[in-house]
């Protein structure tokens, strides 16, 4: 049987939390702590899963109920990543099964090939923690489709990768902008419009950030809902708020591209105070990102659905240690990444 190992960076948001899901630009990040899953064709038609860093061993399923019953939390995004490439691709796996299987084997020539596939299993494995907002899920995600895409011979592109695994988040989350799902296939650091609209590497040397993790783990979508409660409510005041975050990531962009990291930072403290207007901020990133700003930083937000998760702080050479001092005195872990790594790849 055929087998392929891929890996997906982990990403960071730098400017557009929230403002992202409605149309609004977003600049993110991927970073060098990534995502792997070795991608195993079978012919005994089962689906096979270990994700130790979820805690999902052994777990297994015929092929033709992919989707189907209770699926464990940490099985989800890659049960269904299958599920909707083999719809997608339904051929692949019968021309697969065809050329792989001895010829006395082969299945009779009026079988349904959705009835005759080959099996499938995956082992998934982490370099960073599910509980960072790093985007482990979409990284997964992306891993298995590129991965089924060389296994079968389908030889996605990157937009069409991008379009599979964004569908996959909407099936399972029902929201999501795909922004986390652009990092960890193109990586560096880019410039998106949601879902997909634009895609803009951007070309740059170095990003000087300094990650802080605070260790509260909040529900994204339940953030986003939140939210969205509050623009039904007050749609001139919220969507205010997004019109000027857009604004501001036009402005980091710029900044971004000049390496003119002061501006950046001082973009990143409006970025986070748009970010308290919409009651997303949470005390302890709060006391994170002032500590970081206190302690030197060109200038500090938090980096995602907010509330828990991360922060970033933007940094001098010479200002590094005492920020990373400032953010560990405030409680919080400092998590040390590189960013700007490459997208998805075989290994």
């Amino acid at each position: 049987m055929k087998k392929i190992t891929v890996s997906a960076p982990g990403k960071l948001m730098l400017l557009g939390e929230h403002a992202v899901v409605y149309g609004k630009p977003c600049l993110v990040t991927a970073v060098n702590q990534r995502m792997t899953a070795t991608v195993e064709l079978t012919d005994d038609k089962i689906f096979q899963l270990d994700a130790p860093d979820v805690q999902i061993t052994n777990y297994q399923k015929p092929i033709t109920h992919l989707g189907k019953g209770e699926i464990p939390k940490g099985a989800k995004f890659v049960e269904m990543t299958v599920k909707n490439f083999l719809n997608r691709h339904p051929e692949r796996l019968a021309k697969d099964l065809s050329r792989m299987r001895p010829s006395n084997k082969l299945r009779d020539s009026s079988a349904s090939p959705q009835n005759d596939n080959l099996g499938i299993k995956i082992v998934t494995k982490s370099e960073f923690s599910s509980e960072f907002g790093f985007g482990s899920s979409s990284a997964s995600t992306v891993c298995v489709i590129k991965a089924l895409s060389q296994l079968t011979g389908a030889n996605l592109d990157n937009k069409q990768i991008f379009n599979l695994a964004y569908k996959t988040v909407l099936d399972i989350q029902g929201k999501g902008s795909g922004f986390d799902v652009a990092a960890a296939i193109y990586g560096g650091t880019l410039y998106f419009v949601s879902p997909g609209k634009v895609i803009q590497p951007l070309k740059i040397n170095t990003l000087p950030l300094i990650v802080g993790y605070s260790g509260i783990k909040f529900d994204t979508v339940r953030i986003i809902d939140e939210v969205a409660q509050k623009a039904k409510k007050y749609p001139w005041v919220i969507g205010n708020v997004y019109d000027q975050i857009g604004q501001l990531v036009e402005q980091a962009k710029k900044a971004i591209l000049k390496e003119d990291w002061e501006s950046l930072g001082e973009l990143m403290n409006f970025n986070e105070g748009y970010l308290a207007t919409l009651g997303v901020e949470g005390k302890k990133l709060s006391r994170m990102i002032y500590a970081a700003r206190d302690g030197g930083a060109y200038g500090a937000k938090l980096s995602g659905a907010g509330v828990g998760d991360c922060m970033i702080a933007l940094h001098s050479v010479q200002g590094k240690q005492a920020i990373k001092k400032a953010i560990t005195e405030a409680g919080g872990q400092v998590i040390n990444i590189k960013t700007n790594a490459e997208g998805v790849r075989i290994e």
